[in-house]
């Protein structure tokens, strides 16, 4: 490692890189949601017309039993009660599509990415970046996953190469630094 890789930052290319490998490993999952999202909109709207046009055309003339304010008040409120209807289920539907949306994404997130890829980055990311990725596979046992590239893309803009250059110049200075007689004794107590 060169003496001024330390102090040497990732570079905007290094994020584009990221960001450009990323898009292509979640691309199909991506479009999926999206298509599977825009259909699942589109019967929902069909469907939605047809339960508010279903119950402005119910006639409640035959609950007689109710009485005269009681139709009328039934009437007054039955457009209410079927667009409340519809934003129940609007929210479950949109519930469900949530769900579907989070688990592709982890189904994604747990992919292990192709040697060619890594082979890729490791040739083309700077130092500094390298050294990102590098935290960011956390269980060396394992491949590295689109999970790590996406942790290692948020914590490039996040800064993560300064931390860990600060973190190495301090423990380069603790491991310079001679005991003190005594050890802990000595400290200020508080």
């Amino acid at each position: 490692m060169k003496p001024d890789s330390l102090t040497q930052q990732p570079t905007s290319q290094d994020r584009s890189l990221l960001r450009n490998t990323l898009l292509q490993l979640t691309a199909v999952q991506k479009i999926v949601c999206v298509v599977v999202i825009i259909v699942v909109a589109l019967v929902w709207y069909d469907l939605l017309m047809r339960v508010v046009t279903f119950g402005h055309n119910i006639d409640y003339s035959g609950l007689h039993v109710l009485g005269v304010q009681g139709l009328a008040l039934l009437n007054q409120y039955n457009p209410f009660f079927w667009w409340v209807v519809v934003a129940l289920c609007t929210l479950i539907i949109a519930y469900f599509l949530y769900s579907f949306v989070r688990s592709t994404q982890r189904s994604v997130r747990g992919r292990q990415v192709k040697e060619e890829a890594v082979l890729l980055l490791a040739n083309q990311l700077s130092e500094p970046a390298c050294e990102v990725l590098r935290w960011a596979w956390q269980d060396r046992r394992d491949p590295i996953t689109v999970g790590d590239l996406q942790r290692a893309y948020t914590e490039l803009r996040s800064g993560r190469a300064s931390k860990i250059a600060l973190a190495r110049r301090h423990a380069a200075v603790l491991d310079l630094a001679e005991p003190v007689p005594g050890g802990a004794q000595n400290l200020p107590s508080r």
